[in-house]
Order: structure tokens, then C-alpha cells, then sequence
């Protein structure tokens, strides 16, 4: 029984490290939308080249990892993050579902970041912005603001 449980648990563990990115960040875009739909919270989509694009390593480090905009996206928002890497594993799924969201929503360069509503409606496309945390946080804020 004890065996069975652990297993159980390790299956549960990998299962939900496999929608995430790190730091709330979600790769399963379908997963994200439930928990945005449940939650009746907006999705914040990076389609990111997370380690060979300057931009989107620039945007991570002045805003993601910073507390306050972490604070700020726990209570507000779910992240879901679309990453197009060149030296890290992706698996085939993941890189499909990247591929086809970037076709739907025309990406056409990275950082895109795409603000939509808890229903999966596109409120608003943006990218970097200079100010680091607090000014993005401003600039989030102001999107879902326009939007009500």
C-alpha cells in the first residue's frame, strides 16, 4: 500500500511539473485556459526563445523573475509560457502546440506577449518594455483596465 501511494504521488508530482515551466509559468496551454476559466483570470502568453533571444532573456531577468511582478501575477494572472529554444529539449508535443499557438496568433518575433481573457479572447499583443518590474506591472495593469 505505502508503495502504491508513493508511486501514486511521484506520478501526480511529474504529471504537474510537466505543465509547468518554473516560477507558475505553465506550458500547457489548454491546462492554462481551465485554470484561467476556474480562476476568471486573464492569461499572460510569452511566446519567448528563451535561450538564444537577448530580448526575451532581458524581459526575464529586469521583470519575470522579479518579485514584485511575480506578486503581482500570482494574485492576477496565469502565466503560460510558449518557448521556440534552439539548445534545450522540448518534447514533440509541446514544440507542436508552441508552433501552432505562434501560427494563430501571428507571432512574427520574440519577446511577443499576448494578454488574453480568462475565456482564451486576444485583449491585447505587446513586448518589452523598458522600466523593469514596476513599469510592467503598470503596463499590465492598464491592459486589463482598458478591457473592462
Amino acid at each position: 500500500m505505502q508503495k502504491l501511494l508513493s508511486i501514486s504521488l511521484l506520478s501526480i508530482i511529474a504529471f504537474h511539473t510537466s505543465l509547468m515551466a518554473g516560477d507558475d509559468w505553465m506550458t500547457d496551454f489548454a491546462a492554462a485556459k481551465i485554470k484561467a476559466a476556474a480562476e476568471q483570470k486573464p492569461l499572460l502568453l510569452d511566446f519567448t526563445g528563451s535561450d538564444w533571444c537577448g530580448w526575451c532573456i532581458k524581459l526575464d531577468k529586469e521583470v519575470f523573475s522579479q518579485k514584485v511582478f511575480k506578486e503581482f501575477a500570482a494574485d492576477n494572472l496565469v502565466l503560460v509560457e510558449l518557448d521556440f529554444p534552439r539548445g534545450k529539449e522540448q518534447s514533440e508535443d509541446l514544440r507542436a502546440q508552441n508552433k501552432a499557438l505562434s501560427e494563430k496568433y501571428g507571432i512574427r518575433g520574440f519577446p511577443t506577449i499576448l494578454v488574453l481573457s480568462p475565456e482564451g479572447e486576444l485583449i491585447e499583443k505587446t513586448g518589452y518594455q523598458r522600466g523593469g518590474a514596476e513599469a510592467y506591472v503598470a503596463h499590465i495593469k492598464e491592459i486589463l483596465a482598458a478591457d473592462k
